[in-house]
């Protein structure tokens, strides 16, 4: 029988694969977004935040504080990277979400689980008008030509025949047949190229659309998914060490560090019903990748917690920015 014996949590934002004196870049996005989210689900340029708000961030909004959490996060990250070797897992399910990256707009499946045998990453289109650090995040996250990964069509077969046996309709993918044009993205690279560390752990990506109305799911129907797919698994004759990663978030593009510490205790105490109680309006832009944090976290709620990490990054004087925290469950522990 299959067993999920490692679990974390890792945002995935681009600052992570950035020199901590370019975050400054990305705030120079910030201000140009004229869709910032808040989360009672409104939408701001950033002219409008900062007359709602002012500028109480401008202490934190600095290169030294930048350079203080880039250092943390990447010590965060090597824990995990350590934990992940040590656990030695047969294969690895990522919840992730899908950012037009495989599937286009107006054809974006709710759910995805891709069962075919190599996952081929698609590489940004770099033109005159991209801005500079795209091109510098895209090694970081195998974005940067064309990659690919070994999947683990059995346990996925395993996963989509137990979630239908479950009353849970899965979408399915098998096969990227020109990865130039569509292909795996970020929130699947970034964890392989960052945390493996070169071994070739098969991958089983589950697929969310967290980020594209109108077919959103519930924090409700993540958590029920979520332990659905452990039950999957654990139904699996396959004998196998599984680790699971939650890909993405907190909230972004306006940090709001009430909401992400809200998830990450709840997910800590193994509170379901507060995870499954986050309403939609606090889901959306960025901040809907929390979604794929409450899937994960219900699919590893029998693991002991182990530890956490999180940093508020504001990078604008106004707030913008990208909340970013790591959890870690089960496994083997390193200091």
């Amino acid at each position: 029988m299959a067993k999920i014996v490692y679990g974390f949590g890792a945002s995935h934002t681009p600052m992570l694969a950035l020199e901590g004196k370019r975050w400054v870049e990305r705030a120079a996005d910030d201000r140009r977004n004229a869709a910032l989210n808040t989360s009672d689900g409104r939408y701001l340029t950033y002219d409008e935040l900062a007359l709602e708000n002012g500028s109480p961030y401008a202490g934190v909004a600095t290169e030294a504080r930048f350079l203080e959490i880039e250092a943390a996060s990447q010590h965060a990250l090597d824990r995990i990277a350590d934990e992940l070797e040590a656990s030695a897992p047969d294969v690895m399910v990522i919840i992730g979400d899908d950012q037009q990256e495989l599937y286009k707009a107006g054809d974006i499946p709710a759910l995805s689980v891709f069962f075919g045998e190599r996952i081929a990453m698609r590489p940004f289109a770099i033109t005159e008008k991209t801005p500079a650090w795209i091109s510098a995040v895209s090694p970081g996250y195998a974005m940067d030509g064309l990659h690919e990964f070994p999947a683990h069509p059995p346990l996925a077969l395993d996963i989509i025949k137990g979630l239908m046996e479950r009353d849970v309709d899965a979408a399915v993918c098998s096969k990227v047949d020109n990865p130039a044009e569509a292909g795996f993205g970020h929130a699947y690279g970034f964890i392989i190229e960052r945390l493996f560390r070169k071994r070739p752990i098969p991958v089983v990506p589950i697929l969310l659309n967290t980020y594209y109305p109108p077919n959103q799911m519930t924090a409700r129907r993540c958590h029920d998914i979520g332990r659905a797919m452990r039950a999957a698994i654990e139904a699996s004759p396959l004998d196998l060490k599984v680790a699971v990663a939650a890909s993405g978030g907190l909230s972004h593009f306006i940090v709001d560090d009430t909401l992400d510490k809200k998830v990450m205790n709840a997910l800590q105490a193994n509170d379901a019903a507060s995870l499954r109680a986050v309403p939609q309006s606090a889901l959306n832009s960025g901040s809907s990748e929390i979604r794929n944090w409450i899937m994960a976290g219900a699919m590893i709620e029998g693991l002991p917690f182990n530890w956490s990490e999180y940093f508020p990054v504001r990078r604008t004087p106004a707030g913008t920015g990208t909340g970013v925290g790591f959890m870690s469950w089960g496994g083997k522990t390193t200091g």
